[in-house]
């Protein structure tokens, strides 16, 4: 099995009912099952063949979703590009992936008209579950990035498993505005549609001021968003976001920490518990709270089917409930390796289990919490601070809108923990000192609240830590 056969659930089951709208247009899936095969013909007659690769350099467009679904049906390796990067990061990834072909605006209109006239018909190639569907660059903020390669059967089993547990069918109307080059949208978001047979409106980018006006035109059931999405969901007019949480039944949040202020904030004014879940690039999707049951605040939840979880110490040891140590994971999930990158591989898995660089806990009745990146760890004077325990009490301020926490170097404690708050009006900093000096312990207290416009983060929203003491200037 492999993708094009799981598609054609969707193409060959329900070849007349919309699919996808996209700019006021209306396509149903035989509309998207035949230009992506024209596609993909016009593709192989530019001599692309199995194993491949090609590169895209889109934003979100219906000419991105009939490439990769030609490249699905070729067995080419589709390989994102975030439309962020400039020459530096491109020339890494095209240097690093040697795409065939690389398609930005400039090349599109040559495609369209060598695939207008191609025939409809799907072409023959031969595949399985193991082979390569994707190569998807990290993000590569502590280093070179690396590309993820990412089969046909990690992207199956990632999406059999979502449409289970989040009650996935083909009543959805799913709303997605998540970049398709980044592997939330593409790996979630796709193939959720085409697995389910939903109808989904995609944008071409998340406008806050444009967002009320989507929902209440699509009246969607499912949306996908990074915490900063709903941040800025949070400037809803009350009337208004009672009005689209009447139609909406799910609201998913992933690619970085949601703030418990954030998902009660949320509920209160949509009347819906966001559902809070936890992926990597590596591994698409790993934990989710569950769709019945308790959604908790700050918690990712329990390991999807097939997913094995551990948590260990330094030595390799299991650590006990309520400890932090690494989180380890194995499962049909998770990626093969890092592309003509052996040397990466091989650090990045123990006895096939893929070390994720994350701190997590895990509850006595089983609800996984992250703490934050090992590298975000901040030892100081041989204490250990979880910047993450820090940033989620700032968040919880009336005068804080979003925060931060970040380590500076200290000639005595080695480091010491700094905080990066975007005020919500006036912000008193010393005000907060005292706040957190009353909430914690002495050493977990920053030694400096600065205050900034916002915080600098990547396309779905993760902060970029390395980058927050320019912020600052």
């Amino acid at each position: 099995m492999n993708l094009r056969n799981w598609f054609d659930t969707s193409f060959r089951l329900r070849p007349h009912e919309p699919a996808l709208e996209w700019k006021g247009e209306t396509y149903t899936f035989r509309d998207i099952d035949a230009r992506s095969n024209r596609m993909a013909r016009a593709l192989a007659a530019r001599g692309l063949q199995r194993g491949d690769r090609l590169a895209v350099y889109l934003a979100n467009s219906l000419d991105f979703i009939d490439l990769f679904l030609a490249c699905v049906k070729l067995g080419v390796i589709f390989v994102p590009v975030n439309i962020l990067y400039r020459e530096r990061e491109l020339s890494h990834i095209l240097s690093d992936a040697e795409p065939k072909l690389f398609v930005t605006e400039k090349e599109l209109p040559v495609l369209r008209a060598e695939a207008a006239g191609r025939s409809a018909e799907l072409p023959e190639t031969t595949l399985d579950g193991d082979a390569p569907a994707a190569l998807v660059y990290t993000s590569g903020t502590t280093g070179v990035s690396k590309g993820a390669i990412l089969t046909h059967n990690n992207f199956a089993v990632n999406a059999a498993n979502l449409l289970d547990a989040w009650r996935i069918t083909s009543t959805d109307r799913f709303l997605l505005a998540l970049p398709l080059f980044h592997v939330h949208a593409l790996g979630n978001g796709l193939h959720c549609w085409l697995f389910s047979g939903c109808r989904m409106r995609l944008l071409e980018r998340f406008e806050h001021e444009k967002a009320a006006a989507e929902f209440l035109d699509f009246r969607p059931t499912l949306f996908f968003g990074v915490p900063t999405v709903y941040v800025r969901l949070l400037d809803t007019p009350p009337e208004t976001a009672r009005e689209i949480g009447k139609g909406m039944r799910l609201f998913v949040s992933g690619s970085a920490p949601l703030p418990a202020q954030v998902l009660e904030d949320f509920r209160k004014l949509f009347g819906h518990t966001i559902l809070e879940r936890y992926g990597m690039t590596e591994t698409i999707m790993n934990i989710s709270n569950p769709y019945d049951g308790e959604r908790r605040p700050g918690s990712v939840g329990f390991p999807l089917p097939g997913v094995q979880a551990r948590i260990l110490n330094q030595d390799g040891q299991d650590v006990p409930d309520g400890e932090t140590g690494e989180l380890y994971l194995k499962g049909p999930n998770v990626f093969p390796g890092y592309w003509r990158r052996d040397d990466a591989t091989r650090a990045a898995f123990v006895d096939g289990w893929f070390k994720t660089g994350d701190l997590a806990q895990r509850s006595p009745d089983g609800y996984y919490t992250l703490c934050g990146r090992r590298s975000d760890l901040i030892i100081s004077g041989g204490f250990n601070i979880y910047p993450r325990e820090i940033e989620e009490f700032l968040m919880e301020q009336p005068e804080v809108a979003e925060a931060a926490v970040a380590a500076q170097p200290d000639r005595v404690r080695g480091e010491v923990p700094v905080a990066y708050v975007v005020p919500r009006g006036v912000c008193d900093t010393a005000a907060l000192e005292a706040r957190c000096r009353e909430n914690f312990a002495s050493f977990k207290c920053p030694r400096r609240f600065i205050v900034v416009e916002k915080l600098p983060r990547n396309a779905l929203g993760k902060v970029q830590k390395h980058l927050l003491g320019a912020a600052a200037q």
